[in-house]
């Protein structure tokens, strides 16, 4: 019977309550009162020693298995490994699990853990395909991804050429894996693709998780807290999880300490781009855009070798506030990606929303000439000047197109479809010079198509085109230099415009042909009488109705009385633009 008049029973059931409801605190109190009546229990001393485990406390649940030593013996072998394992006592670790009267399966477990730890990639490697090969329980799926990490590990850093182990990819982990071992063969296409993957298959993972919100997170971050953490975590590591620290406050509208966290990880690493983002975010949240360009340019000043990813993001604000043109600017400001095809496809896109046509051919000109020092003839050089043409002639610069597709005719001068556009930019700016450029256009007999004459001229549109141009002849139309548009020929007089038919539904809702009749003023009786034809007798009445012109209609007074209005059509009502 306990001193305190408890009983023995009653102590460990409380042990066992605790133990399964995680109350691990509470377990150690009442595991205290049973020591207290008998210091060499075992069983006692061995859940305290998990108890302590569970909690954290490596250094204390160390110091009793040393303590009892000699009462243990054997009996806490793992526990004592796995102390050191998490109080980064590595090589003790190794002896303490060498030194086992019995490898166990949880023995040889940890002791991949610790050969990873210490790099000894090989004898790790052994150790868990031992273990693959040999268990068969429901954690099969984590022996084969610590397995993938360590041949991602010897592919990274040993360099060494790996067989295929027949791994999985059915989890992130395992794909992710994956794709280590890839980038370090060097095959980082495939790694790419890998990763995509399993960013997917994360994504779906953490979907079908109920419990993953920020609150959730918020309590996963405190567990980063845990005293040893550090010596499992290598330095990029924990700098992460300070990021996630502060994007946590920020998500959790925790300024201050959002501001707080940034400013503790900027001035240990100063050069880093990251905080200052994290900084920028918190202030756009708040609505101070303005500061959070000024704090952009700001670092960017400081920093130039990290500016671009600030260049970025400051002209991402600049567009968020309506400022295209200082967007452009900052973004041609960036000399790691002002070149980019990208980037000048994205630069000419504002610029023509802006209407600044000549800044963009300037964005096109600076990346041609780029090209054209760096890499000539490339397929992205050749790919600008493509488009810089296309630009050009789009907006009516057919002068200034011309050198581009000279550039691209010369590149291929079987290049057809260049060589028209060519001629066709030269003929409304230098006529000679497309007279000389057309010499180059095959010949008719050397052209062949693969199509069906006889098909073609019974078609319904060849027909339609027959029948109207059997309406003009050869043999009137006076001979002119070729290559001139309709437009500019002498004997072009304009599209003849006949009577306009009456057409019911036309015109303004309400309006009726009757209507329209009666507006048009040469169909009245008090209309002036049509001029003659030149050639013809002056004011003769007895003209053929086919020789009469009828004069331009000319709008009439606003003041007319005779003047009818047709109904308006009513606008309707309701929300939207034109």
């Amino acid at each position: 019977m306990a001193s305190s008049g408890v009983s023995v029973a009653s102590l460990w059931t409380e042990v066992n309550r605790c133990g399964q409801n995680g109350d691990y605190t509470r377990a150690l109190k009442a595991l205290t009162k049973l020591l207290h009546e008998n210091r060499d229990d075992v069983t006692a001393l061995h859940c305290r020693i998990v108890c302590l485990i569970q909690n954290g406390s490596f250094k204390e649940a160390l110091n009793v298995m040393n303590t009892h030593s000699k009462t243990l013996g054997s009996e806490v072998v793992f526990e004592k490994a796995y102390c050191e394992y998490r109080l980064n006592r590595v090589e003790n670790a190794v002896k303490t699990i060498e030194g086992a009267p019995e490898q166990t399966d949880k023995l040889k477990e940890l002791y991949g853990q610790v050969l990873y730890r210490l790099e000894r990639y090989d004898d790790c490697k052994s150790v868990y395909t031992d273990l693959i090969r040999n268990s068969q329980d429901e954690y099969e799926e984590e022996r084969k991804t610590n397995l993938s990490a360590v041949v991602a590990a010897m592919s990274q850093w040993e360099k060494a050429p790996q067989e295929d182990l027949g791994l999985p990819e059915s989890t992130y982990e395992l794909c992710y894996n994956a794709a280590c071992t890839l980038t370090g063969q060097g095959q980082l296409t495939e790694a790419f693709n890998k990763l995509r993957q399993a960013e997917e298959l994360c994504r779906v993972s953490l979907a079908e998780d109920s419990d993953q919100n920020v609150f959730d997170s918020k309590k996963k971050v405190k567990l980063m807290n845990a005293e040893g953490v550090e010596y499992k975590l290598s330095k990029k590591q924990l700098q992460a999880i300070d990021f996630n620290k502060a994007l946590l406050a920020m998500y959790t509208n925790q300024a201050d300490q959002c501001r707080k966290l940034m400013s503790s990880l900027q001035s240990q690493n100063p050069g880093h781009p990251r905080p200052v983002l994290i900084q920028v975010a918190q202030l756009c949240r708040e609505k101070q855009h303005s500061k959070a360009i000024e704090l952009l340019q700001q670092f960017s000043d400081q920093h130039p070798e990290s500016g671009s990813a600030i260049k970025l993001t400051m002209a991402q604000l600049y567009l968020v506030q309506g400022h295209v043109t200082k967007a452009c600017d900052v973004l041609r400001s960036t000399e790691q990606f002002k070149h980019k095809p990208g980037m000048v496809s994205a630069l000419v896109t504002m610029y023509s929303h802006e209407e600044d046509i000549d800044s963009a051919i300037d964005v096109f000109k600076e990346a041609i000439e780029h090209y054209q020092s760096e890499q000539p003839g490339s397929a992205v050089h050749l790919a600008l000047v493509r488009e810089a043409a296309n630009y050009k002639l789009k907006y009516g610069r057919k002068k200034e197109a011309t050198s581009d597709l000279e550039q691209l005719w010369k590149q291929n001068t079987n290049d057809i479809h260049t060589l028209a556009q060519l001629i066709s930019a030269y003929s409304l700016v230098d006529t000679d010079k497309a007279k000389s450029l057309s010499k180059h256009l095959p010949s008719a007999d050397t052209m062949s198509f693969n199509v069906d004459v006889d098909e073609l001229e019974n078609s319904h549109g060849a027909t339609y085109v027959r029948k109207k141009a059997a309406k003009v002849t050869g043999e009137n139309l006076p001979k002119e230099p070729g290559w001139l548009p309709m437009k500019e020929r002498s004997y072009y007089r304009g599209k003849k415009k006949g009577k306009k038919k009456e057409q019911i539904g036309k015109g303004t809702q309400g309006a009726m042909a009757g209507a329209s009749a009666e507006l048009d003023a040469s169909k009245t009786a008090s209309s002036p009488p049509t001029s003659p034809r030149p050639g013809s007798a002056s004011g003769s009445s007895t003209a053929p109705a086919s020789n009469v012109v009828p004069p331009r209609q000319q709008k009439p007074a606003a003041s007319g009385a005779t003047r009818k209005k047709a109904p308006q059509k009513k606008k309707k009502g309701g929300k939207g633009g034109w």
